[in-house]
């Protein structure tokens, strides 16, 4: 690679999609315990679909550092599982609110880290990962709105100033300079990618 500016997003890159790896470790180990602290079985239900998300975008994070000759960081993968367990086990004592607003909170971020890397990716010439990962930041803007809807409904939620709404699920494509798949396909379909 000998253009500098693609060298520099591809370095940029690997380091995003290390923590984003070890994140989807923590998030989905958290989600585990989040699950099992929820007496609704519906809300149980939608939290481990969610759970499931997780580990599907960690697999293939891994499939995409391992293509860039790279893996993950040790230290982020030891920090993700420690963060990941104590935070699904204080799901059990916290009660409902603050569980389901940190989830919410997360996958906000999660939105933004995926765009990301979905231009540095085309930066770096591979543009053929670009589509897998505006589809992964459209699935946690589906997280964050689930997650958002629980704490707006708590009482609590109801009373106190939250973070910026996420734009429109449909903007996420629209700032890409090429034409992804699933832009053009439905919503339903374009989640399963």
């Amino acid at each position: 690679m000998s253009d500098p500016s693609a060298a520099r997003a591809r370095t940029q890159l690997i380091a995003l999609l290390q923590l984003a790896y070890s994140g989807e470790k923590a998030a989905a180990y958290a989600y585990h315990g989040h699950a099992a602290s929820v007496g609704d079985a519906g809300e149980r239900e939608r939290i481990r679909a969610i759970e499931e998300e997780e580990w599907q975008h960690r697999t293939r994070l891994g499939e995409m550092l391992l293509e860039l000759g790279a893996g993950p960081r040790r230290v982020n993968e030891l920090r993700a599982a420690m963060i990941g367990r104590t935070l699904g086990a204080l799901c059990h004592v916290s009660g409902h609110f603050l569980p389901m607003y940190g989830a919410a909170r997360l996958e906000s971020r999660n939105i933004r880290e995926y765009e990301t890397a979905a231009r540095l990716a085309l930066a770096c010439g591979r543009e053929a990962w670009v589509d897998c990962l505006l589809t992964m930041a459209e699935v946690e803007w589906e997280h964050e709105r689930w997650f958002r809807g629980r704490v707006l409904a708590h009482w609590i939620g109801a009373r106190i100033r939250l973070w910026s709404e996420p734009p429109a699920r449909s903007t996420i494509r629209d700032s890409m300079p090429v034409r992804t798949r699933a832009a053009e396909l439905p919503p339903e379909v374009a989640l399963t990618l």
